[in-house]
């Protein structure tokens, strides 16, 4: 079967999905070792791995690795299925994340503003004075996509080239370009749609409010501190070894699509790969709130985005999606039934990092096709899954 499009339509397509179900350097040896499947798991990390198991069969996976760990202390860590033929898949292997570095940037933003450097209210015009509507336009609505800013990835031009050409480089100015090609879905903040131009516009927004490049910022305000020793910002198309291959039929075949370039899914510096341990403590460290304080973390939890997302005639409803208590947008983050959750998609690979903050449950999963894989994000699937065993009073499926 032919899947949609789902690597062009990422986030839009998968919160909508949500809301209905709702040739590179070595990876440090220590952390690669580290990451590596629980030896002989039993009774709850049993039924985990039993569960990613079935989904691979169920689901028409290539490959499936997950992590889950409770507190910080890990339940299980394991992986099933193959990279490529005859080469077995290892929760060491590598595999895009590009929206997980949408949280990081929104936490960011929420540390600067901890910091009394920004207020999220303050216009982008301060900072991209060139930008048309900057002076309405301010970083709380790139933070949470509340600009009203055209998504390009909609864009049947972009579309176009994108799949005629899927090694392309893309520059921040050919994407946001194109966005600026159209007309504001609304006034600025006064409905919700995704955009990949508010998370280009918002890594250039911290670059000049720090002096600092982005790639720089993160590692020092994010990845270090939560210890992501197998995050990389990776521009081009390399991805660290070992890498998880992926695969794909959005352009009408089944074909490797590990080395797509990724340049335009979002702001470069933040276009990352990682390993299922990175992923599970990213969902961890960003989901508790661990680098904010706790006024900040509120924020990023409900930016006021609940209660928007209202269908317009400049905004139909497959983008303008409704925004309530138990589903909305943060500043960078999904917010369903109290889980805070980033769900990545690119060309055959789906991963999600989910954190539950009753239970202090973080699960992370990465999935990679095979050719009769139904369409969406398969690792949220998966995720659902394992969350009703481990944490059966919160849901994470509607």
């Amino acid at each position: 079967m032919t899947r949609t499009r789902t690597a062009v339509l990422c986030a839009a397509a998968l919160l909508a999905s949500t809301l209905q179900t709702a040739v590179a350097a070595a990876a440090p040896e220590r952390h690669d070792q580290a990451c590596a499947a629980t030896r002989n798991p039993e009774g709850q990390a049993r039924q985990v791995m039993d569960i990613v198991r079935q989904a691979q069969q169920d689901l028409d996976l290539e490959a499936a690795l997950v992590k889950v760990t409770v507190d910080g202390r890990e339940l299980v860590t394991g992986a099933v299925g193959e990279s490529m033929t005859d080469v077995p898949a290892t929760p060491a292997m590598h595999f895009r994340t590009g929206s997980v570095g949408i949280a990081f940037m929104g936490t960011v933003l929420l540390q600067l503003v901890d910091e009394h450097k920004v207020r999220l209210d303050d216009p982008v015009s301060r900072w991209l004075p060139d930008l048309p509507h900057g002076d309405e336009i301010t970083l709380r609505m790139l933070g949470d996509s509340t600009s009203g800013l055209h998504d390009y990835v909609t864009d049947p031009v972009f579309l176009e080239r994108l799949y005629a050409d899927p090694w392309q480089h893309w520059t921040p100015e050919e994407v946001v370009g194109i966005s600026l090609s159209h007309p504001l879905w609304y006034e600025p903040g006064t409905n919700w749609s995704y955009s990949h131009a508010n998370f280009v516009l918002l890594g250039q927004a911290l670059e000049k409010i720090t002096g600092t490049p982005l790639e720089q910022l993160l590692q020092e305000r994010i990845l270090k501190p939560l210890d992501l020793r197998n995050t990389r910002n990776n521009d081009t198309a390399v991805i660290p070894r070992p890498v998880l291959h992926a695969y794909d039929e959005e352009r009408g075949t089944y074909e490797e699509s590990t080395y797509f370039n990724p340049s335009w899914t979002t702001a470069p510096g933040a276009i990352l790969t990682q390993d299922i341990c990175d992923l599970a403590r990213s969902g961890q460290g960003i989901g508790a709130g661990e680098l904010l304080s706790r006024r900040a973390h509120r924020t990023q939890l409900n930016p006021g985005t609940v209660g928007l997302g209202q269908a317009t005639d400049t905004c139909p409803a497959t983008v303008c999606l409704p925004m309530t208590e138990d589903f909305h947008f943060g500043v960078g983050v999904v917010v369903k039934n109290g889980w805070v959750v980033q769900n990545p998609s690119f060309f055959g690979y789906a991963a999600v990092m989910a954190y539950e903050p009753h239970e202090r449950l973080s699960i992370a999963v990465s999935t990679t096709v095979g050719p009769d894989a139904p369409a969406g994000n398969n690792a949220q699937t998966i995720t659902e899954r394992i969350a009703e065993l481990l944490a059966p009073d919160y849901p994470l499926a509607d």
